[in-house]
């Protein structure tokens, strides 16, 4: 089977549990965070950077690739792997999401989406079929079924609707794909409707899918409502397949989100503030840009041995953002992203050692909703 996942351990005090997902091209211990990579890169970090803070997986986007470079000149590259040199496991969103959030004129059909371009404004069409043939010719080792991220807020006939064809477009999906080195992950959709949310379980898991992505949460809604989402739809899924909650990626989610029994999580969030000069750190947010910087010799991060905090002072980085020097957003981005990685591996320790809740107290301390 092409994604193999182990439960190695349940937690006793939450639903958080360990797991162990084997790839095509490696092996991921879950939970984890998954880096976005939404243009075949992580922005401003090579390769390397990225395997010496512990990355083990990230994530492409379809939308954007197909767009720009074109799938068919991936394929020709040598997929995905080799035309960024990443030797690690790879997963592809559908383009579904940037569909709806980033082209114009969209028009939705039962047969798919025809979307004006955020580039160029050419006009291009998705369907299913579409969507798993350039999800194919890229090469990761996981796909994800193209559906209907409904935008928050949304009336229950409006996400109902979505639901239909969403569930439509994931048998399709599985009947089209044919990449037998590519698992493929259906997304469980319906909104903030209980009923919805078990019934897109409930047919989607009639597919059979190896893994399942929950998506249409983190699109603006309150986080408690998330919370709520997920704990209505974590225990209907399979214990066997891992969890993937799509789009989420600040500390506390994170937490919660394990707390809750989901196994993997990808966000250009960590990356973005960073570009803006913040960082998470063990003694909560730092803006570095602001002026009480300007003469702190000290590291973003005294609890931190990523390369940033090592060799540099938030001074030194502070310089940096107001001299607009690229090198300011590239130091920031690599504690970023190393910072929820070692907290996610944090996070794998305190499950082994049923500390998670201890845990997650810290960290709502540190970053309250």
């Amino acid at each position: 089977m092409v994604a193999q996942f182990e439960v190695l351990y349940n937690s006793q005090e939450s639903k958080a549990r360990l797991g162990r997902l084997q790839l095509t091209h490696g092996v991921v211990e879950t939970p984890v965070f998954m880096p976005v990579g939404t243009q075949a890169t992580v922005k401003s970090m090579t390769p390397e950077e990225l395997k010496r803070i512990g990355a083990e997986i990230i994530l492409s986007n379809t939308y954007h690739l197909y767009l720009r470079p074109g799938h068919e000149l991936v394929r020709e590259a040598g997929g995905l792997h080799s035309f960024m040199n990443w030797d690690k496991p790879i997963l592809t969103d559908s383009g579904g999401f940037q569909v709806f959030s980033l082209a114009d004129l969209r028009k939705i059909s039962q047969e798919g989406v025809t979307f004006s371009s955020h580039i160029d404004g050419s006009r291009h069409f998705f369907s299913p079929e579409r969507s798993m043939e350039i999800q194919m010719a890229l090469g990761a080792d996981i796909a994800m079924a193209f559906d209907i991220c409904s935008p928050y807020p949304y009336e229950y006939n409006e996400a109902a609707r979505d639901l239909e064809i969403t569930l439509d477009w994931a048998k399709r999906c599985k009947e089209y794909h044919s990449r037998e080195d590519q698992a493929l992950f259906g997304i469980v959709q319906g909104g903030l409707y209980e009923d919805l949310r078990k019934r897109s379980v409930e047919e989607l898991v009639a597919i059979d899918f190896p893994g399942y992505g929950i998506g249409g949460l983190s699109v603006g809604e309150p986080k408690d409502l998330m919370y709520e989402m997920l704990e209505v739809t974590v225990p209907l899924m399979p214990e066997d397949k891992p969890r993937y909650l799509m789009g989420v990626g600040s500390p506390d989610c994170l937490v919660e989100g394990v707390l809750r029994g989901v196994d993997m999580f990808d966000c250009v969030l960590p990356t973005r503030i960073a570009r803006n000069g913040t960082c998470w750190t063990s003694e909560g947010k730092v803006t570095v840009r602001n002026a009480r910087y300007a003469k702190d010799f000290g590291p973003l991060d005294p609890n931190c041995d990523c390369y940033t905090c090592r060799h540099y002072s938030r001074a030194y980085i502070r310089h940096l953002f107001k001299a607009e020097e690229i090198l300011g957003l590239r130091l920031t981005t690599i504690h970023n992203l190393a910072y929820l990685i070692n907290l996610m591996h944090r996070v794998r320790e305190a499950i082994k050692e049923e500390k998670l809740e201890a845990l997650a107290k810290e960290i709502r301390g540190l970053y309250p909703n």
